[in-house]
């Protein structure tokens, strides 16, 4: 479980709490804040405004999607390129046809596809081409999804707003008492304090996290499709090792008896 969402959501409710009740005076003042016809219009609004952007599919599976950010991206990036290494000195040693046999043991599907393809012959561009159009296609479908929090992120604040001037008009439509005008006032406004809770807490966050993952995902994939087809190009252990460390930030490298030795020069 990626522990980062969850404290960072329950604490931003809890400062968010704190400040109210502090305001207020007492616990029983978190009342000014709520209001069922405000609620309905920005929650409703945003949500329902949201369905309309998208297909029904991508809308429950956009909802779904808030659960990914509090799940633990599973990606070791120095233990995958370890593990790239060794298939290199495999196949330097047995031939690339030893592949097979070691794709076996993989656990990653996109990993053991490009070892599959290598296997069989494929020339290195198809291979690249295949792997590389395997990519795009999960990074759009990841991008699909933050897209629908960025969406509702934005009709959040604009739907608050709305509520907000269905408030006022209310308000400004009846002022014969004076004494009514500060809590009429006080109701328009919630809707935007709502519409605000719901972008900067929720939406904003999500898709932000869901992004953060989908680089780390891509990023893992450019290693391996470099990876595998410079095992297929026959080059030395240690010079695919380099190249694919290049990809990470040097504190995020494995050292030279970590990466498998290198292999044979």
């Amino acid at each position: 479980m990626d522990i980062a969402s969850l404290v960072g959501m329950l604490v931003c409710l809890g400062l968010v709490l704190y400040g109210m009740i502090n305001s207020a005076g007492s616990v029983s003042g978190l009342g000014y804040f709520l209001d069922p016809a405000s609620a309905l219009i920005t929650f409703g609004g945003s949500v329902f405004a949201t369905m309309m952007s998208v297909s029904m599919a991508n809308f429950v599976g956009g909802l779904k999607s808030i659960t990914l950010i509090f799940k633990q991206v599973n990606v070791n990036v120095p233990e995958m390129i370890t593990k790239i290494i060794e298939l290199s000195n495999v196949a330097r040693k047995e031939g690339l046809l030893s592949l097979e046999e070691a794709a076996g043991n993989l656990e990653d599907d996109f990993m053991k596809k490009g070892i599959m393809l290598i296997v069989d012959g494929t020339d290195p561009e198809l291979v690249r081409g295949i792997l590389e159009t395997e990519m795009n296609s999960i990074d759009s479908r990841h991008k699909l999804r933050s897209g629908f929090w960025d969406t509702m992120g934005a009709m959040g604040p604009a739907w608050g707003m709305i509520g907000t001037l269905v408030g006022l008009v209310c308000m400004l439509n009846n002022m014969s008492d004076p004494t009514t005008i500060g809590p009429k006032m006080g109701v328009a406004l919630i809707t935007t304090f709502y519409g605000s809770m719901l972008a900067n807490w929720v939406c904003t966050p999500t898709s932000n996290k869901l992004q953060a993952n989908n680089t780390i995902e891509m990023q893992a994939k450019e290693i391996m499709i470099e990876g595998l087809l410079s095992i297929q190009a026959g080059e030395n252990p240690r010079v695919i090792e380099e190249k694919l460390k290049s990809f990470l930030s040097p504190n995020e490298r494995p050292s030279q008896d970590e990466g498998g030795g290198g292999g044979e020069a």
